[in-house]
């Protein structure tokens, strides 16, 4: 999967120069010299602060693209990590750290559709549940099973056959003709890719009310993220405690130190709350 791009302090080079001018286009007052410094890092805070966009001081792909012009209003706001540290009684440097490292760059594909990663082993279990008091587990599991050897890239016991991309969106289409309630909430969903079976215990009236927000912005998908942390007491106090080991046990899973991410966590709340998270006060 293509990482997305990201110019942040310390990168120098062509890309860096194109930067600097766009920014000195937007009111800036730099010299283009190719090297992202101090002063580029306080032009791009005081950039994304100006159009409203999360104030990290790196210029990634929203960044970029507001910068070139582009339609902004999907896209997550610095006022949305403000109220959720608020909500949540976190530290402003926090939330953004988490933001940082949690989401996957952006919540919408190219085309305009959310990001998704559809999970053919969340499949089979979702197909194999038992809903309804006069359901038959067995004859569940054994339909799912059934379904498993047919349709092996769509249901499987076993995680895996990802895709990527716009073709998540297909195998989750093709995934919606055997059970289109099942396939929803099989899926990861934007970017912070909660899971859709996750739907209503996070106080959505449906899963179809989940998805259809999912599409609407990336304030909804954030939304989601804030509301996954207060269902998990345990998650939460992790984050106040800025325990992140123990945030990413819980977020990531049990792997979450071969991807590093308590290591990503603790240098990226460091680095907000050293610079006062763009010029916003710091919450306690």
């Amino acid at each position: 999967m293509t990482q997305p791009i990201v110019l942040n302090h310390g990168a120098k080079g062509q890309a860096i120069v194109q930067l600097q001018k766009a920014l000195n286009a937007a009111g800036a007052k730099l010299e283009p010299d190719g090297d992202f410094g101090d002063e580029t890092e306080k032009a791009v805070r005081a950039y994304q602060l100006k159009v409203g966009l999360v104030v990290d001081g790196r210029a990634g792909e929203k960044t970029l693209l507001a910068l070139a012009g582009a339609d902004c209003r999907r896209l997550l706001h610095n006022s949305h990590l403000l109220a959720a540290a608020k909500r949540l009684g976190v530290e402003l440097a926090a939330i953004y750290a988490v933001n940082e490292v949690e989401s996957a760059g952006a919540g919408f594909l190219a085309n305009g559709k959310p990001k998704v990663l559809f999970e053919r082993h969340v499949m089979h279990a979702r197909l194999s549940l038992v809903r309804n008091e006069d359901d038959d587990s067995a004859a569940l599991l054994a339909h799912a099973d059934q379904l498993a050897a047919t349709y092996p890239a769509l249901v499987n016991r076993k995680p895996g056959g990802y895709a990527g991309g716009v073709a998540e969106h297909v195998r989750l289409a093709q995934a919606r003709l055997i059970d289109a309630l099942a396939a929803d909430e099989s899926a990861s969903w934007g970017a912070f890719q909660i899971m859709g079976y996750h739907a209503q215990r996070l106080g959505y009236a449906s899963v179809a009310e989940f998805v259809e927000l999912m599409h609407r912005s990336e304030a909804d998908q954030f939304e989601a993220f804030v509301r996954f942390i207060e269902a998990d007491p345990a998650l939460l106090k992790a984050l106040k405690a800025k325990k992140w080991a123990d945030f990413a046990k819980r977020y990531n899973g049990p792997a979450f130190a071969r991807n590093l991410y308590d290591v990503k966590l603790d240098r990226a709340y460091k680095r907000h709350a050293d610079c006062g998270c763009g010029g916003q006060k710091v919450a306690a």
